[in-house]
């Protein structure tokens, strides 16, 4: 209210989330001074008692009537102004534009197709080679969906993995991934190396929302005569974070099935090392971001050699994603790197390309 005329409205709506109104401002620069204001007067100290607390904020802003006249279309545009805010990093604003609604649309759009793209089978899942740097051996693969969508081509996982989250609907796709890679492993093992192992991405929102609608991946791999370590799961370094029962309560379920876990981007996370051995974390993957500037007396060098370093202490094996350069092969296969993955060897391959290329076959 300090930041405002007493002409302007604020309001809580539940939660973190408060809306306010200006009214009789006729250009932006008047808005956006006042939207800075705000932003800085809430990223001040507060103190509460003898704490002190900092908090910051990210507002969207909608026009009216250029946006839209109708209450409920200005919230709606305000809200996905404000989801654009946190996701440019938050403690900022955004204005509603006719390009965040055209994104919204296509969002809902193929969140419907969603639904219908697992019935009629416009999924597939390619495999990326994870090659043994010591040796060139190649013995372990990661699973990857694609979307071939009948009028969009194909579509990103990048776009609508998200969007499959947000809705829930990635515990069925990631299920049924799942059973793909883990019928692909068990031919593998027949006809390729006894020891293959794929991993599988499985996200937050699985953990979260998986609980006891399917039948645990350890009685599945039980089921085709498979060991736990057949699969790897890779997560993320913010799952292990997750203070819930339930999530800590899976993921020791799947340690003790003997499916081995692989922390996925591994230095772009908050994760505390004591989780590491806590959750008995079998790989660590270094993020591409390290791999790709790689060169001799770099940074990025000394955090890989870091990472490795560290990982080997603690009984681990480490991977690192997005080798595309076979410098950046040599400097981590020096290092002591035991795995890596990335174009230099190969980009996600369907089934039958990955046992040619295995095979030393071209492709």
């Amino acid at each position: 209210k300090e930041c405002l005329r007493e002409s302007d409205t604020v309001a809580r709506m539940g939660g973190d989330e408060f809306t306010v109104i200006l009214t009789e401002i006729f250009d932006v620069g008047s808005i956006e001074r006042i939207l800075q204001k705000l932003l800085r007067t809430l990223a001040t100290t507060f103190r509460l008692g003898d704490e002190q607390v900092f908090v910051s904020a990210s507002i969207g802003v909608t026009m009216y009537p250029f946006d839209a006249t109708a209450i409920e279309d200005l919230f709606k545009n305000a809200d996905q102004a404000l989801y654009v805010a946190k996701g440019a990093g938050r403690n900022r604003f955004s204005f509603f534009t006719p390009a965040l609604q055209e994104a919204a649309q296509t969002r809902v759009r193929l969140a419907n197709d969603l639904r219908t793209g697992l019935v009629e089978k416009q999924f597939r899942v390619v495999y990326q080679p994870i090659i043994e740097m010591s040796t060139g051996a190649i013995h372990k693969a990661e699973a990857l969906i694609r979307w071939d969508h009948p009028q969009r081509g194909l579509v990103s996982p990048a776009e609508f993995i998200p969007i499959a989250e947000s809705s829930g609907l990635i515990v069925d796709i990631g299920q049924w991934v799942f059973q793909q890679a883990a019928a692909q492993v068990l031919l593998w093992r027949q006809s390729l190396n006894p020891d293959f192992q794929i991993s599988i991405n499985k996200s937050p929102v699985q953990f979260n929302r998986d609980g006891n609608a399917n039948q645990p991946w350890s009685q599945q791999l039980q089921a085709l005569g498979l060991p736990g370590q057949a699969i790897v799961v890779e997560i993320t370094e913010g799952l292990l974070l997750d203070t819930t029962s339930s999530v800590a309560d899976q993921l020791l379920d799947l340690r003790d099935a003997g499916i081995q876990m692989s922390l996925d981007d591994f230095g772009t996370g908050y994760s505390s090392l004591s989780y590491l051995q806590k959750f008995d974390i079998d790989f660590i993957k270094i993020d591409q971001s390290f791999v790709r500037h790689l060169i001799p007396n770099s940074t990025d060098l000394a955090l890989c050699k870091a990472i490795i370093v560290m990982a080997h202490a603690l009984g681990m094996r480490v991977i690192a994603e997005g080798v595309e350069t076979a410098q950046q092969r040599d400097l981590l296969a020096e290092a002591g790197c035991d795995f890596g993955q990335g174009y230099l060897f190969s980009k996600p391959i369907s089934a039958v390309e990955f046992e040619a290329f295995s095979l030393g076959q071209p492709l």
